[in-house]
């Protein structure tokens, strides 16, 4: 996976490089796993604006993309895609077992069109196999994992990410998660082997204000430009910082390093060792 690159025949040119999409093998998705998502543009039912800086983008379909992938299955991969809610690739994959029945699963790195995807409790160590953590050896990666036996896969789900199998003891399974946080998952829970496709992902640049906007992101504007009353940082005359000893948020709190899980969360009991 590489990064391209154009000649810089603009500014914006200059700096915008993109993801190589040269591994996808199709540009139309499935029509029948697919489905019209209604934009909010950020607004709650009272039409508020409740998330910030949202609105407008390029119109696009939702993957129905299967997370669970219950049952004994072995599956045909048909095809890599695209897929514009998410930052991995995903896979066209046609049951073998049930022929006719696709579905799409999550890429992970090195799949091939024609590969073939097993799910069982036990199966062999192979780029996109799923199955319990108790049979999977340490120091292997994996993705798309469940956080409780039968609930999908909720966490590991981004371009290039994987968790690393740690170690074992009892009924629980230690595991490195992408944040350096280790934290111990029942051994019945799932989850699929190798690193997430995209890898390049996170290198990418944007490199023009309006590609954020057909990405559906709205313009920011610094607090330090506002007045008083509309941010912590607003107010002063001319250029100066921003007179705190640490950055707020609009609404007062910490904007930076500020901790915000629950101390007493049931599922602290679950961290081995908290993420750096």
């Amino acid at each position: 996976m590489t990064i391209k690159i154009y000649k810089p025949v603009t500014p914006s040119r200059r700096t915008i490089t993109v993801a190589d999409f040269s591994s996808l093998t199709t540009k139309k998705p499935n029509k029948s796993l697919t489905i019209k998502l209604k934009t909010h543009a950020g607004r709650d039912d009272l039409g508020h604006i409740s998330v910030r800086h949202r609105g407008g983008g390029v119109k696009r379909h939702y993957r129905l993309v299967d997370l669970k992938q219950f049952g004994k299955q072995t599956n045909k991969v048909l095809t890599i895609e695209y897929d514009p809610y998410r930052s991995a690739f995903i896979a066209l994959i046609e049951s073998q077992t049930n022929k006719g029945k696709k579905s799409y699963i999550l890429a992970p790195d090195g799949l091939k069109v024609g590969d073939i995807v097993e799910v069982a409790e036990k199966a062999e160590i192979i780029i996109g196999n799923r199955m319990q953590l108790k049979n999977i050896p340490s120091g292997t990666q994996i993705h798309n994992l469940e956080i409780q036996p039968r609930s999908g896969g909720k966490i590991v789900r981004s371009a290039g990410q994987y968790a690393t199998i740690s170690s074992k003891e009892d009924d629980y399974t230690n595991v490195k998660l992408p944040s350096g946080e280790i934290r111990k998952f029942h051994s019945q829970c799932y989850g699929s082997i190798g690193r997430l496709s995209n890898i390049q992902h996170s290198n990418v640049v944007i490199g023009k204000a309006g590609r954020k906007r057909w990405m559906g992101i709205r313009p920011t504007v610094r607090g330090k430009a506002m007045y008083p009353a509309a941010h912590p940082h607003g107010g002063g005359e001319g250029r100066n910082p921003i007179g705190l000893k640490y950055p707020k948020t609009p609404w007062g709190k910490i904007a930076i390093g500020g901790k915000t899980r629950k101390k007493k969360k049931p599922s602290n009991k679950f961290i081995v060792k908290k993420r750096k």
